[in-house]
């Protein structure tokens, strides 16, 4: 935790930041998703971190066995992840993101950032490189630890 003079500093900053990102979050949204949020977030991590069994999912994603369950099998059926065995174990499995699934966290991002060079588009340069200058700070705070 950083070193703050006052952990009500760090307690308005966290309340802040958060409502901001919920916010900015629901505006970001595509307005007819191809995937839902919760899809998208768990196929993404499939993307950058598969192949990977359903339980290291489910803990990435912060959801339950049978919760994680029903996505791999929404998105299996959307033609997003397929499952290989695990050659360990024959009743386990791995799911990875196939070139559908890929391509459609792709076209998810994109869309989502050009939603967000909207919203921005109206700050100027002096708000612009404030807005750059923490993302360092937001980027480590929002990587996914694997242990």
């Amino acid at each position: 935790m950083p070193d703050t003079s006052d952990d009500g500093d760090l307690t308005a900053i966290a309340t802040r930041l958060a409502v901001a990102i919920g916010r900015i979050n629901r505006r970001i949204r595509p307005t007819n998703p191809e995937l839902s949020y919760g899809q998208l977030s768990a196929l993404s991590s499939v993307a950058r971190l598969g192949p990977l069994r359903p339980g290291d999912l489910a803990r990435l994603e912060s959801v339950s066995a049978p919760s994680v369950t029903r996505l791999i099998a929404n998105l299996e059926s959307k033609g997003f992840v397929s499952r290989t065995a695990d050659p360990a174990d024959g009743r386990a499995f791995f799911i990875q993101a196939t070139p559908a699934g890929e391509d459609a966290v792709v076209r998810a991002r994109s869309q989502r950032a050009a939603l967000l060079a909207d919203l921005l588009s109206s700050y100027g340069p002096d708000e612009l490189h404030r807005v750059a200058g923490a993302l360092d700070v937001l980027e480590a705070a929002g990587q996914v630890d694997r242990s």
